[in-house]
């Protein structure tokens, strides 16, 4: 049976076979397989040593300081540790900032916080689903201790403003925490530039192995543990270190930077052949700003289609609907709705997410298979 094509590389991106080689090479008794907290003995020391790589890799992939750098198991701890590590020590500030169409990881994070007290402002976006500096600025308060928003919207593609907010919060001496997890290897991402604090990233997002990620944290920041025993991670996260899977994260992030030029174009020349060839079933519309978005990612409603059927119809193609997180809703995206998207528009929505391994040829068999399905469910209601 012939597999889909995946075009759903914004859920997760299959591991890169260097990465995975370098992986296997941590994992038997030949290789690097011991904890790298086990400092009385060679084999310790060779993992700590690969760990320490690796964190030298991922810092310079994000322009941070290897010191800035604590292990995670995915973008989803990294925002929790950001966020309530932050307003654990805010004191009399209790207020935080951030925007209805963050990740769910963020989301639930602050609904978690408002029930123990703090105040949260949902920023809402306009048809664009990018937050604004002046969003920003009018929702800060004297008490506010944080804002948190994402670089990169994972169902849109949209990009967000981040150095200018980063500009305003650092004046304000405002914190703000970025969630990464679809924009490290998308975009170019430098901590430094955007005056960022705290800053989370996802693996799996850039082609390394899933179950690890990482929280750039500012040298300076205190932030509150939210996993305790060992201290491990200078006493921000403790756990012992999967070495392989950091070996993994680091490689992939190296690899990341070094093709993103080059990448990005390719992948970005292969969406736009995507939008042309779709374009003349009319109905079609691309969500969010058709500029300020990342190469990969296009969120296209068809009108006069069922959502379910159609997804359904696309059984040549692995899409989806919206946010992995989010997919067993049956639900129009919250984040298509947060933009004003109307429902049925909403329900007939689909993300197409490209990446390194997608192939012209594949993005032709995606747009004859796309525009027969959407003819057909047209005809049917005609």
């Amino acid at each position: 049976m012939k597999l889909p094509v995946y075009l759903d590389y914004a859920a997760t991106t299959p591991v890169d076979p260097a990465v995975a080689q370098a992986m296997c090479a941590c994992l038997t008794l030949e290789g690097n397989f011991a904890n790298p907290a086990s400092r009385s003995h060679r084999y310790g020391w060779e993992a700590e040593e690969a760990v320490e790589s690796a964190r030298r890799q991922i810092a310079d992939a994000i322009h941070a300081d290897t010191r800035e750098i604590v292990w995670t198991s995915g973008a989803t701890e990294a925002n929790n540790l950001a966020i309530k590590g932050v307003m654990a020590l805010a004191g009399d500030k209790k207020h935080l900032i951030t925007s209805a169409i963050e990740h769910k990881a963020v989301l639930d994070t602050c609904a978690y916080l408002e029930q123990q007290g703090f105040a949260v402002t949902y920023l809402q976006p306009d048809a664009s689903g990018v937050i604004s500096l002046q969003q920003v600025q009018a929702a800060l308060r004297a008490d506010t201790a944080l804002v948190s928003l994402m670089l990169v919207n994972n169902e849109l593609g949209t990009v967000n403003q981040i150095a200018e907010i980063g500009a305003l919060c650092r004046a304000r001496q405002v914190l703000l925490h970025v969630d990464a997890a679809q924009g490290v290897g998308k975009v170019a991402v430098d901590v430094q530039a955007m005056q960022v604090d705290l800053l989370s990233v996802s693996a799996h997002k850039f082609y390394g192995p899933k179950g690890i990620g990482c929280l750039y944290v500012r040298r300076g920041l205190k932030i509150a543990a939210q996993i305790h025993g060992g201290g491990h991670e200078r006493g921000m996260r403790s756990g012992t270190l999967a070495t392989h899977q950091i070996v993994g994260l680091g490689l992939a992030a190296e690899l990341a930077v070094k093709q993103l030029a080059e990448e990005s174009q390719r992948i970005l020349a292969l969406r736009q052949r995507l939008l042309e060839g779709l374009l003349p079933l009319g109905g079609v519309n691309l969500n969010g700003d058709a500029n300020a978005r990342v190469a990969g990612i296009a969120n296209i409603s068809f009108a006069g289609v069922d959502g379910e059927s159609l997804l359904l119809s696309l059984n040549e193609l692995a899409v989806s609907t919206g946010s992995a997180c989010n997919s067993a809703s049956m639900s129009p995206s919250y984040v298509l709705a947060a933009i004003g998207v109307e429902e049925s528009l909403a329900h007939a929505s689909i993300r197409f997410s490209l990446g390194r391994y997608t192939t012209a040829d594949e993005i032709e068999h995606a747009i004859a298979h796309v525009s027969h399905a959407v003819q057909r469910l047209r005809s049917l209601v005609a």
